[in-house]
């Protein structure tokens, strides 16, 4: 993948994340479908990992695809858990987010 392309992808995956709104969330596979980019969950999650460690992107409210926490480089999860608890986010016992509640379902 070139430079120019990677880049691209990164743009597109970051402003899907920057979209998602206060007190929502979403899967890694949403994001990549939502960024036009398809099955490329993990790809999301290689860019999310790679953010400052201070950014206003609000990569907290990207979630996996069983409503957990999916440990993010240099943070650990109880800061995600805090700032989605913050935004009215709740979880299950079983540490799962409820989608039916939560779950982001932007405009078709």
């Amino acid at each position: 993948m070139t430079r120019p392309d990677r880049d691209e992808r990164r743009q597109r995956i970051l402003a899907v994340v920057d979209s998602i709104p206060h007190g929502r969330v979403a899967t890694y596979g949403q994001v990549a479908r939502e960024a036009g980019l398809g099955r490329h969950a993990r790809l999301v999650g290689k860019v999310l990992s790679e953010l400052p460690a201070r950014t206003a992107l609000p990569w907290h409210r990207v979630v996996n695809a069983a409503g957990a926490i999916s440990p993010r480089a240099g943070d650990s999860p109880s800061l995600q858990r805090r700032r989605l608890a913050r935004e009215g986010v709740r979880f299950t016992t079983a540490g799962r987010i409820e989608f039916a509640r939560f779950l982001w379902r932007p405009e078709t």
